[in-house]
């Protein structure tokens, strides 16, 4: 088989050794070196048709690939089918009625991209080459959640093709079951070719304050911290992380305010007041560029594992084991990952916790371990450091992120994500739409079991 468009498919088929495999196959996380028996590039939605059918008439397992962003690498099954979404990547706004339409394989940045000119956006996540899909589907969390809810909260329907190969629309009043499992669910139901994304007048302005304090003077830094972000408006959320440098282990806290500048400002003297930091800084970057801050340490090249926690409480002795990052003193190793916490709260608490998927909506903070490193010898003892971070807040924990569970984590990790009645919701929607677990490269919701 070669890359020549096949008389079947819009897009084209690759296998190994065609010009574009390797690189369709190459992900995110630096670890994933998996070899699909065949990849097929759709560029349109019976392309995605065709591919789930192919899959099923050869029995191979079924990868589907948006950003590429997922640290475990589901996107890539070894011998199997990788639905290569990246060529459905059209975004079209309507400024009038506020809305977007993302096909499933476009990237966040070419949402913003699309939606800043007219002052709009909706909520989508840190790293602007991360996937729509992948982070829409498991929640999707970032700057204007405070203001507007997750990325889940803001889909008014999805366009979905099914493991029987039917392409069928959720919404609030078509299938309504379905939706309400992909708000949150993961990728256990089927590919989503598009989302209809609702949009909020933001402008086009932001404000980072960041604040760096050495670790040893921290922990009352983080007190008051905490405090500040109980009162804090929706427009600020509220980030706080500890990293290593050469000079010792650094804590950084500070907030990231979406919308007028001059209203963030305000709340700069109080953050002051928590201590004498040894850096500060305040930009005010455009909205696009705050969506991009992040891309180069986000870049292909690292190998990379996490953990993470939604955290319901920070007392002190939270803090202090988030500033000791697992390890018997803060200066103890040069391997600890970098842990970091995100506010929650706001508008994603307005959002019923019956009324999606997503769970754990009273969540205070979202936490973090997160290494990444080059060296392959590294591996064991990086994964081993992550693991012990996020141990050591185990006590203060009630959930975790869908999207930020370790492939490691198994069945566990989805009990995790989705308390008992959840789990068990979610399980009949999965029974329905795909009885056979044709979607299972993923944190998997298993058919007829809980």
């Amino acid at each position: 088989m070669t890359t020549a468009k096949s008389p079947r498919l819009d897009g084209c088929l690759l296998t190994a050794g065609d010009p574009g495999y390797d690189a369709a196959r190459t992900v995110w996380n630096a670890m994933i070196d998996r070899r699909p028996r065949m990849i097929v590039r759709a560029a349109s939605v019976s392309d995605v048709v065709i591919a789930v059918r192919l899959a099923r008439e050869l029995d191979l397992e079924i990868g589907v690939r948006c950003g590429g962003h997922n640290v475990a690498g589901f996107a890539v099954p070894a011998n199997g089918l990788m639905v290569d979404l990246t060529l459905l990547n059209r975004v079209r706004v309507d400024p009038v009625r506020r809305r977007a339409r993302v096909q499933g394989g476009a990237l966040l940045g070419a949402l913003d991209q699309a939606t800043q000119p007219y002052g709009l956006a909706t909520t989508a996540g840190n790293v602007s080459h991360t996937g729509v899909g992948g982070l829409t589907l498991g929640g999707g969390m970032g700057w204007l959640a405070r203001q507007h809810g997750l990325a889940c909260d803001n889909v008014v329907s999805y366009t979905i093709v099914t493991a029987d190969g039917q392409v069928v629309t959720a919404s609030r009043t078509e299938h309504p079951d379905l939706y309400w499992g992909l708000r949150g669910g993961g990728g256990n139901f089927g590919i989503v070719t598009e989302f209809e994304f609702r949009l909020h007048h933001t402008g086009t302005q932001t404000l980072v304050a960041e604040f760096d304090f050495r670790a040893e003077d921290a922990v009352t830094v983080l007190e008051g911290w905490r405090d500040l972000n109980a009162v804090a408006p929706r427009q600020a959320t509220f980030t706080a992380e500890v990293s290593s440098t050469t000079s010792g282990p650094v804590a950084t806290i500070g907030f990231v305010w979406v919308g007028d500048p001059a209203a963030g400002h305000r709340l700069l003297p109080a953050m002051r007041a928590l201590g004498r930091p040894i850096a500060e800084r305040v930009t005010m970057p455009s909205y696009l560029a705050l969506q991009q801050r992040d891309d180069t340490v986000a870049g292909p090249a690292y190998r990379r594992y996490s953990r993470a926690h939604y955290l319901q409480q920070f007392p002190s002795t939270a803090i202090e084991a988030f500033l000791l990052r697992g390890a018997s003193d803060l200066h103890a190793g040069t391997l600890l990952p970098g842990v970091g916490l995100q506010a929650h709260g706001g508008a994603i608490a307005d959002v019923a916790d019956t009324d999606a998927a997503f769970s754990h909506r009273s969540t205070l903070f979202e936490f973090g371990a997160d290494a990444r490193w080059t060296d392959p010898s590294e591996d064991d003892n990086r994964m081993v450091a992550a693991r012990a971070a996020a141990a050591t807040l185990d006590p203060y924990a009630g959930g975790v992120y869908v999207n930020s569970l370790a492939a490691d984590e198994g069945r566990r990790g989805v009990r995790r994500a989705y308390p008992a009645a959840k789990l068990a919701r979610l399980t009949t929607v999965k029974t329905r739409w795909d009885p056979q677990n044709v979607f299972h490269l993923n944190h998997n919701i298993r058919p007829g079991q809980a």
